[in-house]
C-alpha cells in the first residue's frame, strides 16, 4: 500500500510535517491516491510512521486547506476529487494555486529587505499618538460602536484627500471603510455576482485567499510591459479583474483607456488596488483608473501601510454606483472591522493636512533609499546582474545568472537577511527597502553576496 511506502527523515533540513504533506500531494496529483479513497487517521498514521500526532494532523490541515483532502467529521480525511489541475496548466489562462504551505519560524532578522514594514524611525509616530490622545478625551464620541460604513468624518475627510492626491471622485456616501484590504475584499466578494476574478500572474497571496475562501475561480491574466493584456481578458470571458501593483509595474495611461473601453464595453468591474499610488518619489504619480472617466466601472481600494503604519489596520474602498447600491441593501447590518479611534484619529489628521505633509517627507526617503539600494547592488553584483526598481511596491528586483531564487531567500533567512524571491521562474530576489533603515542597507547587501556565494 502507498502509506506504507513514505519514508520520513529526520536528518534532513525539510521539516516531518512537509515531507509527509509532500509524500501525499504528490501521490494525489499523479492519481496514485483515488479520489474518495480514505488516508489514515491521524492516531494510525502517527504510528505507522512512527511520528507526533501534531506532525500528521499539520499535514492533513495543509492539504485540506489546498483542497486536497478533505475533512469529515466522525469519518476521517478522504482524497478530494476533481482538481483537474493538468488541464489547468496547459491552458494559457490558468486558474491559480493557492497559497504555499506554512513556515517554520525563523532566526531573528538582522537585515529586513521584506516588504511587511516601515521605517520605524521615520514615523510620525508623535503627531498620531497625539491625535489617539485627543480622540480617547471625547468619552462621548468612543461610547458606541459608530457607523458601520465608517465614520462620516474620515469618510468627508478621504473623500477630499483622494481627489487631491489621486484625482479619485469619491463621494463620502460611496467610501466603506475597513480594517485593511482583506476585510474590503471580503465585502467586495459579496457584491460581485460572477464567481470568477482575473488577476495578475505575479502572487498576491492576500487577495488569492479571500478570493478562494469565497469559492471564487482565479484567472490568471496574461500581461506584457503595460500590463494585462485586454485582448486575453475579453477572450477569458471574465467580466471582473483586480488591478495590482504587486509585480511593480504602472499601468500607462493608453493601457487604461483600454481597460475603462473593455469594462464600458462588457459591463466589466475593474477593481483598483492603488496601493502605494500617492508614493511615487522619481514621477509624478499616474492618474488612478477610477479618476480617468471609470467612475461607473471602478471600484477604487486605498490604505495607509506604507505611508502612516503597517499597524493602523485602515483602509478604504469607494464604491462605482451600482455596486454601492447593493451594498447598502446588505452591509448596514453588520458592524465595522476597524477601530473607530483609530479612524476618529486619521480623520483629523488628514483634515489638518498632517497626511500631505507626511507624505511629501516619505517621497524624500524613500527616493532616498532606492538610491542607496540601487547603487549598493550595482557596486556589489556588477554588469552580471540585471537590477530594476518596482517604484509602487517601494522594491528592487534582481536576477542573476543561474540563481536558484527559493534556495537563496532560504539560505538569506537562515543568516538573518528578509527578502523574497520574484519571477515567473524564481529567478529573481526582490529587496524591499521600506523597513530596512538607510545606514544598515550597504552592509546588508554585502551580507547578501557573501551568503549567495556559499550556495
Amino acid at each position: 500500500m502507498f502509506y506504507e511506502g513514505i519514508q520520513l527523515d529526520e536528518k534532513k533540513k525539510e521539516p516531518l510535517y512537509e515531507q509527509l504533506y509532500r509524500a501525499i500531494r504528490t501521490a494525489i496529483e499523479k492519481g496514485g491516491l483515488a479520489p474518495g479513497s480514505r488516508v489514515p487517521s491521524i492516531r494510525r498514521g502517527a504510528e505507522d510512521w512512527g511520528i507526533s500526532r501534531t506532525t500528521v494532523e499539520e499535514a492533513y490541515q495543509q492539504l485540506c486547506v489546498e483542497g486536497y483532502l478533505r475533512n469529515e467529521p466522525k469519518r476521517g480525511f478522504f482524497v478530494q476529487g476533481g482538481l483537474g489541475q493538468q488541464a489547468l496548466a496547459a491552458s494559457l489562462i490558468e486558474v491559480s494555486p493557492l497559497l504555499p504551505p506554512f513556515r517554520k519560524p525563523q532566526p531573528p532578522v538582522q537585515y529586513d529587505f521584506g516588504t511587511e514594514s516601515v521605517d520605524a524611525a521615520h514615523t510620525d509616530s508623535v503627531q498620531w499618538q497625539k491625535q489617539i490622545r485627543q480622540v480617547l478625551a471625547d468619552t462621548t464620541a468612543i461610547a458606541s460602536y459608530g457607523d458601520p460604513q465608517g465614520e462620516i468624518s474620515l469618510r468627508r475627510a478621504l473623500s477630499a484627500y483622494t481627489y487631491r492626491v489621486r484625482g479619485v471622485t469619491a463621494p463620502p456616501e460611496r467610501i466603506v471603510i475597513g480594517a485593511g484590504i482583506q476585510p474590503l475584499l471580503i465585502q467586495l466578494c459579496a457584491l460581485l455576482t460572477e464567481k470568477r476574478i482575473a488577476m495578475s500572474p505575479a502572487p498576491f497571496p492576500q487577495a488569492e485567499r479571500v478570493f478562494a475562501d469565497a469559492g471564487f475561480e482565479i484567472v490568471r491574466l496574461p500581461e506584457d510591459g503595460s500590463g494585462p493584456l485586454p485582448e486575453a481578458l475579453q477572450k477569458s470571458g471574465v467580466h471582473q479583474v483586480l488591478l495590482t501593483p504587486s509585480s511593480g509595474r504602472v499601468i500607462p495611461p493608453a493601457r487604461r483607456q483600454e481597460l475603462l473601453q473593455w469594462a464600458r464595453e462588457n459591463g466589466g468591474w475593474l477593481i483598483e488596488d492603488d496601493y502605494n499610488g500617492e508614493l511615487r518619489y522619481r514621477a509624478r504619480p499616474v492618474p488612478a483608473l477610477q479618476g480617468m472617466g471609470g467612475e461607473e466601472w471602478v471600484a477604487y481600494i486605498g490604505s495607509f501601510s506604507k505611508l502612516l503604519l503597517p499597524s493602523v489596520r485602515l483602509g478604504y474602498m469607494v464604491l462605482p454606483p451600482r455596486l454601492s447600491r447593493r451594498y447598502d441593501g446588505r452591509f448596514l447590518a453588520y458592524h465595522q472591522t476597524a477601530s473607530k479611534i483609530e479612524q476618529l484619529a486619521l480623520a483629523s489628521y488628514i483634515s489638518q493636512g498632517y497626511l500631505e505633509k507626511h507624505l511629501r517627507r516619505m517621497r524624500k526617503l524613500y527616493a532616498e533609499k532606492s538610491s542607496l539600494l540601487l547603487r549598493a547592488l550595482r557596486d556589489t553584483f556588477g554588469k552580471e546582474a540585471v537590477i530594476s526598481l518596482q517604484e509602487t511596491s517601494l522594491t528592487v528586483r534582481v536576477t542573476l545568472p543561474g540563481l536558484q531564487g527559493e534556495k537563496a531567500v532560504e539560505a538569506a533567512r537562515e543568516n538573518g537577511i528578509r527578502l523574497r524571491v520574484g519571477g515567473e521562474k524564481n529567478e529573481s530576489l526582490i529587496l524591499g527597502f521600506a523597513g530596512i533603515p538607510t545606514e544598515k542597507i550597504a552592509a546588508g547587501v554585502r551580507a547578501l553576496e557573501k551568503c549567495l556565494k556559499g550556495l
